[in-house]
């Protein structure tokens, strides 16, 4: 991920004997790879036997029906007039989806007595209002408003919120990890000068907390849409140490250096992660362009090979109106947008702008959920009509 981390109690090289204090039993060294053995990875040290399970059931969490004759239109929805009480689990609304992509929102109300285990996509959990601590094998990750949560596939974690009062998460799923942009970084994996962001931006795991408690402990697990209530005879966070490039960590939206420029640059200027099947950017507060005659609203485009998701954050989006806090627009590929009457002309001369958003451009069509369906602003559609 950003770079090698080590946290913990390991043996000086891999692979070889590690003894618990007691002199006689082994820690149990588990190798956490992608791509088979060729990708990132790190590895752990168990207490306990890692696949050690006493009862596994298959559970059935609310499942979201497709929208399966929604018209390719351009979309404005309010995600917050979806909500369903719950956990991290039980309160997920999905909205947008593909093989490649799961876009959600939650709004949290009650901790889960469970951990979780995502073991067929990496999730990107964004806090748009709540701070906690993330718990997991690799350690304790403090959370506050605003931060991203990038936690691998395969993790066993646990949010743990300071209030259950006021808390969403805007959720994007991946099969594929989300990774830093090649061309942010030189030959040696570094940083480049010039990348929106450095290394000391990243938060991983502060500190470790193993567990070796024996008992019932529930652990649910998700692989292929369907969900499994592993029973273990033990606390799955038992790791005493790891060390490795694959592990969770925090960022927040504030610590995002965006570009200016002279005239107005396109929105891989904004590029944050990168997926194999989507990218997400984020959009921060900034100067606009600076020549005289530059237009500071984006121009009209066709991006004939993504679909264009955007979460409203928080501010005063420049080129859209009737915007609020959680509203989501869809621009689907292949048919023009850009800003509604108005919004260019209103533009010019603006020297800055103060908006947060979140981006995500799908190299696929997203199939829409009913739930798009139930929080759509009529009109949409329309709204570039002049009257």
């Amino acid at each position: 991920m950003p770079f090698y981390y080590k946290l913990g109690e390991l043996p000086p090289r891999r692979h070889i004997t590690f003894y618990k204090p007691d002199g006689k039993s082994l820690y149990r060294e588990e190798l956490f790879s992608t791509r088979g053995f060729s990708g990132v990875y790190s590895n752990k040290y168990h207490f306990h036997i890692p696949p050690q399970v006493k009862e596994i059931t298959e559970i059935h969490p609310l499942q979201v029906k497709d929208w399966d004759d929604a018209p390719v239109q351009y979309y404005h929805f309010v995600t917050g007039r979806k909500v369903t009480p719950g956990n991290i689990l039980t309160a997920r609304q999905s909205f947008m989806r593909n093989s490649g992509c799961n876009i959600s929102t939650a709004h949290i109300t009650e901790e889960a007595d469970f951990f979780y285990k995502n073991s067929q996509m990496s999730e990107l959990i964004f806090i748009h209002h709540g701070s906690g601590k993330m718990y997991s094998e690799y350690g304790v990750i403090p959370f506050s408003q605003w931060d991203y949560l990038i936690i691998p596939k395969g993790t066993v974690y646990q949010l743990k919120f300071d209030s259950y009062e006021n808390v969403k998460l805007l959720i994007i799923e991946s099969p594929t990890p989300f990774e830093i942009p090649r061309h942010f970084r030189n030959e040696y994996g570094q940083l480049n000068e010039d990348a929106p962001y450095y290394e000391r931006d990243f938060r991983p795991p502060s500190y470790l907390e193993p567990h070796f408690e024996e008992g019932d402990y529930k652990m649910i697990v998700n692989l292929n849409g369907r969900h499994f209530e592993y029973m273990v005879p033990h606390h799955p966070f038992d790791v005493v140490g790891w060390d490795g490039f694959l592990y969770p960590y925090a960022f927040n939206i504030k610590d995002y250096a965006p570009k200016v420029g002279r005239l107005h640059l396109p929105p891989p200027v904004h590029l944050l992660f990168w997926t194999q099947n989507f990218v997400v950017c984020n959009f921060c507060p900034r100067l606009f362009d600076f020549d005289p005659q530059a237009i500071p609203a984006p121009y009209f485009h066709t991006n004939i090979d993504s679909d264009e998701v955007i979460y409203y954050v928080d501010g005063d989006f420049m080129s859209r109106k009737a915007i609020s806090e959680g509203s989501v627009t869809l621009h689907p590929m292949g048919i023009p947008h850009g800003p509604q009457p108005g919004k260019t002309e209103a533009s010019i001369g603006a020297k800055e702008t103060f908006e947060y958003a979140i981006m995500v451009d799908t190299y696929a069509p997203l199939k829409l959920t009913e739930n798009v369906k139930d929080t759509l602003i009529e009109g949409y559609e329309n709204s570039w009509l002049e009257v």
